[in-house]
């Protein structure tokens, strides 16, 4: 028999397809757009209320990973599966949409920052959205500077700086095709 990993709010199993259209119906009242969405979705503060409200509704990350795996997307970001399921949008794979950031963050960031942001896409690309949470800021750079700080913030400037080519690059990462 198989085991279902979409629950309706009282408690009862339900279908994937049932899954999806609950979550439709509720995706108006977190955004209202494409844009929106990928207005929330590329700020790391706001990206994490929406993951929570969803997470509130029954659309937590365990089910939204399980709705990768529905709809084919297991190498893509969470963005992607809530674009397809809410405008029909293509997945992209998070090294489609790395490999399309790198485009843009060569034209806007030095290169001692590129050289970062390619190791921090690395990760994004190999372990997924949470790689770019602000609380990973810090373990990447100890992991890219051999656990220098120091040496991090000789390299990409002060720790203010550091955190706005972090967070400014994932509006190129998240950003419409053009």
């Amino acid at each position: 028999m198989a085991l279902t990993s979409f629950w309706h709010p009282d408690g009862t199993p339900m279908s994937a397809s049932q899954f999806i259209e609950l979550l439709f119906g509720k995706l108006p009242e977190f955004f209202h757009d494409e844009t929106e969405l990928r207005t929330l979705w590329s700020e790391p503060a706001t990206r994490a209320q929406l993951l929570s409200g969803l997470a509130e509704h029954g659309f937590g990350a365990p089910q939204l990973e399980e709705m990768q795996r529905v709809i084919d997307a297991e190498q893509s970001d969470l963005f992607d599966v809530l674009a397809h399921v809410a405008y029909a949008l293509p997945p992209l794979t998070r090294e489609q949409r790395a490999a399309k950031a790198k485009v843009e963050i060569s034209t806007h960031f030095n290169s001692k920052q590129q050289v970062f942001l390619d190791f921090v896409l690395s990760h994004y690309v190999s372990l997924g959205v949470e790689e770019l949470d602000p609380a990973k800021l810090t373990p990447l750079l100890r992991l890219k500077y051999h656990d220098s700080l120091a040496d991090a913030v000789a390299d990409l400037g002060p720790a203010a700086e550091i955190n706005q080519t972090f967070v400014g690059f994932q509006h190129h990462l998240y950003a419409p095709a053009s």
